[in-house]
C-alpha cells in the first residue's frame, strides 16, 4: 500500500478514534476531571486506533513481534503526539468556554498529533520487511 492510502487509513482510523476519544472523555470527566480525563480518553483512542491501523491501514506490514509488545510500542511511540495532543487540548481549554470547548480541544489536539504519530507508527512499529 503506498503512503498516501497508507496515510488516509490512518486518518480513517484516526477519526474513529476521535469518537472514541471524546466519548470517554464526556463520560468520564464528571468523575476524573476534564484534565486527568483526557489522559484515560487518549489512552482508549490509542487502544482503538492501534487496533484498526493494524487490522486495516498496516495489515501488510505486521512486525513480526508478539501483538503485546506490538501494542505496548504503538502506545509508547504515540506518546511524542500525545504531548503535542494534550498540549492543544489544554490551550483550548484555557482559550475557549462552553459544554464543546473540551471535544474541540480533543479533535484540534489529533490533528495537531496525527503527522508525528503516522510517521511513527509507519516506520518504527509497522515497518514493512524490507526497512527491517
Amino acid at each position: 500500500m503506498k503512503a498516501g492510502r497508507e496515510f488516509l487509513f490512518f486518518a480513517a482510523a484516526g477519526v474513529a478514534g476521535l469518537g472514541v476519544d471524546v466519548g470517554v472523555l464526556y463520560l468520564a470527566a464528571p468523575w476524573l476531571g476534564w484534565y486527568f480525563a483526557r489522559v484515560l480518553s487518549f489512552a482508549a483512542a490509542a487502544t482503538a486506533t492501534w487496533a484498526l491501523n493494524r487490522r486495516y491501514t498496516f495489515a501488510a506490514r505486521h512486525s513480526g513481534v508478539s501483538m503485546l509488545r506490538e501494542y505496548l510500542g504503538y502506545l509508547l511511540t504515540m506518546l511524542g503526539g500525545a504531548f503535542v495532543n494534550y498540549g492543544v487540548y489544554v490551550l483550548v481549554l484555557h482559550t475557549l468556554s462552553g459544554p464543546w470547548a473540551p471535544a474541540a480541544g480533543v479533535a484540534l489536539g489529533s490533528l495537531a498529533g496525527m503527522v508525528l504519530n503516522f510517521l511513527s507508527a509507519r516506520h518504527l512499529i509497522f515497518k514493512s520487511r524490507r526497512e527491517r
